[in-house]
């Protein structure tokens, strides 16, 4: 008989014991892998989700443009437009869609096409918004301190190749 309570008990502390467990690494239900925004000024990346890990990473660029690759509870597995990989806390990141200019300088368009006038022109590592994209469209309307236009998707990080933003 002891040994019936006895074994009662530990199945009753077990199930106590992984039910949070479960709760937590329970997903948004948000599709993978997307992009986001670094939602605050400073901004820690961690080697794993949890405060208890080591901070890997310190982003001091609000507006910073992230893909989320993976989820667990509260925690988003990230990686940013150099390819480092980390973990945030979802209450430091925005839905709001933005973009990174990479490799060379860039011109922002009128409109739709490449013989367009230019409206300005962005240095590599300038953050804009994005406004939309188009899925059968090369192109998105873009914004940047108040300038608006067109660039190609292959000229800036944070939108995928035949993604539609509206």
């Amino acid at each position: 008989m002891r040994r019936v309570i006895f074994l009662s008990l530990i199945a009753i502390f077990f199930s106590l014991w992984t039910t949070p467990i479960i709760a937590q690494t329970k997903a948004s239900g948000l599709p993978l892998p997307r992009y986001v925004s670094l939602r605050a000024t400073k901004v820690n990346m961690r080697t794993g989700p949890g405060v208890q890990y080591p901070v890997k990473w310190e982003y001091r660029r609000k507006l910073l443009p992230i893909e989320i690759i993976a989820e667990y509870g509260t925690w988003r597995k990230v990686r940013d437009w150099q390819g480092a990989q980390g973990w945030v806390h979802q209450n430091m990141l925005s839905g709001r869609r933005t973009f990174i200019v990479t490799e060379k300088v860039r011109t922002v368009r009128r409109d739709p096409k490449t013989k367009s006038p230019g409206v300005v022109s962005l240095e590599p590592g300038v953050i804009g918004r994005v406004q939309f994209c188009l899925a059968d469209s090369t192109w998105c309307q873009v914004e940047v301190d108040g300038h608006y236009g067109w660039l190609r998707r292959v000229e800036f990080w944070g939108v995928y190749r035949h993604e539609t933003l509206k």
